[in-house]
């Protein structure tokens, strides 16, 4: 992104009263612990590193979509 790396776009979609509820997923190519914990920190509702495969990436975004769109109940 080239005005805001993901967690300040993080940090600002979070303090935003209207958007908090919103479950925010970081999908990202870094395991490291400091980036983990950064983004948990901003409330972050999770942290999945990407894997490099396309098969493995596809499956890992529809179990994100099924995980969020249909099995947690989220506000109105």
């Amino acid at each position: 992104m080239p005005r805001m790396d993901g967690r300040e776009v993080l940090a600002e979609v979070k303090n935003d009263p209207a958007f908090t509820a919103i479950p925010i997923v970081v999908l990202t190519t870094s395991a490291a612990q400091e980036d983990v914990l950064a983004s948990y920190n901003l409330y972050a509702n999770a942290y999945v590193t990407k894997p490099t495969d396309l098969d493995e990436f596809m499956t890992i975004v529809g179990k994100i979509d099924e995980f969020f769109g249909t099995t947690v109940t989220l506000p109105d």
